[in-house]
């Protein structure tokens, strides 16, 4: 084992302010939803140039939300890509609708936009990309497409707040998007999550179904008008969250200065397929929640999962982003099989995600990427033998 400290693949930066503003709501009495959740509300909105947003207990809580404003149900079909973190197509299916998988891009990751075209059918009502690892999918193109065919699109950028797409960030256009402030995120509110809408007639509807479909009737009294579940976020986790916001620019800025650490010291022989590195011009598009490379397993004597034990042995933490979502088994009966996607199947089953996170030193990459080239040189293939 190191006697170093141990690095894990995530960790949240938490300052004295936001702990005392944490201690701050505990004394006041009003810890459930409240004016901090409004505050950070308002905050949220003013960051994506104004746009209504509505905060709630998780992303995945959001996008379920998100499912029902659009109008999503049995019967319906949404195009999702398959390398994404279950949420997504779990919420598609709790509401009645089929997931339609469809691959990605190699380089960026991101939905095939060709390969969603032509899984467009009849029964298709609306696309939810993700922008992988904090890269935006091409915005252009996606909204083009959605356009084409009248649907909907619900943008899951759990991992992307703060990203921009042709200098603008994301959530301040296009249709509706999801934020994430679960503790790996690039801002945490311990748990939680948030949904950009179009106006205040959807936020409205996202207050009803966040709080169990409850209205207030003339007299006061209450009325369920639409069955619902409880997605509230307590003031005590939008403290967290605003304070967080706040250092959102620093937070990124940091995250992409490791980033290109990694991409300038990161040599292992055989080489590692890197991340994609960000598009050119956009200084702040890519946002790097995750750095995760492919390994060349092909080459190497070793699985991923000694390659992972192999580092953890040397106090590093790593990650799996993400496993094949179609191949998942609550989703067999849509009858997906290995092979089918083939460029997501590859990712799946060689990436490792590596520590990434702004309290990190830039020696901590050094480490990470001497361990890296050190476990792989031992495991590499004699091609002469």
């Amino acid at each position: 084992m190191s006697d170093l400290p141990y690095l894990p693949f995530a960790r949240p930066t938490l300052d004295e302010a936001t702990i005392a503003a944490v201690a701050d709501v505990l004394r006041s009495g009003w810890i459930t939803s409240g004016p901090r959740v409004k505050a950070f509300e308002a905050a949220l909105s003013a960051s994506v140039g104004g746009r209504p947003v509505r905060v709630v207990s998780s992303a995945t809580a959001a996008l379920e939300l998100a499912l029902h404003v659009a109008g999503i149900g049995p019967g319906d079909e949404v195009i999702t890509p398959a390398m994404t973190f279950f949420a997504a197509p779990n919420m598609i299916v709790k509401v009645g609708a089929t997931p339609v998988f469809v691959d990605v891009e190699p380089t960026t990751r991101n939905l095939d936009l060709a390969q969603a075209a032509a899984r467009i059918g009849p029964r298709t009502r609306a696309i939810m990309p993700t922008h992988f690892g904090g890269l935006p999918c091409d915005m252009d193109g996606l909204y083009a497409l959605a356009a084409r065919h009248g649907l909907r699109v619900i943008e899951d950028a759990a991992l992307a707040i703060g990203s921009t797409w042709r200098g603008r960030p994301l959530g301040s256009f296009g249709d509706l998007c999801v934020f994430s402030f679960h503790p790996n995120k690039n801002v945490t509110s311990i748990e939680g999550g948030a949904l950009v809408v179009n106006d205040e007639h959807e936020a409205q509807h996202v207050e009803v179904l966040r709080f169990h479909g409850i209205v207030r009737r003339p007299d006061g009294t209450r009325d369920v008008a639409q069955v619902a579940s409880k997605f509230n976020l307590p003031d005590v986790n939008a403290v967290v969250g605003l304070h967080q916001l706040a250092q959102l620019p620093v937070f990124n800025a940091r995250r992409r200065a490791l980033a290109d650490r990694y991409f300038a010291r990161l040599r292992t022989d055989p080489p590692l397929e890197l991340p994609h590195p960000g598009y050119p011009g956009e200084a702040n598009g890519h946002s790097f929640n995750l750095f995760a490379p492919l390994l060349p397993l092909s080459a190497l004597t070793l699985s991923r999962t000694q390659f992972r034990a192999a580092l953890e042995a040397r106090g590093i933490g790593t990650g799996v982003s993400y496993e094949a979502a179609h191949l998942a088994s609550a989703f067999a009966r849509f009858g997906y099989h290995r092979g089918d996607l083939p460029h997501t199947e590859h990712i799946a089953d060689t990436t490792v995600t590596l520590p990434l996170f702004p309290s990190m030193s830039d020696a901590d990459v050094d480490r990470v990427c001497a361990a890296c080239a050190e476990v792989i040189a031992a495991a590499r293939i004699d091609p002469a033998r």
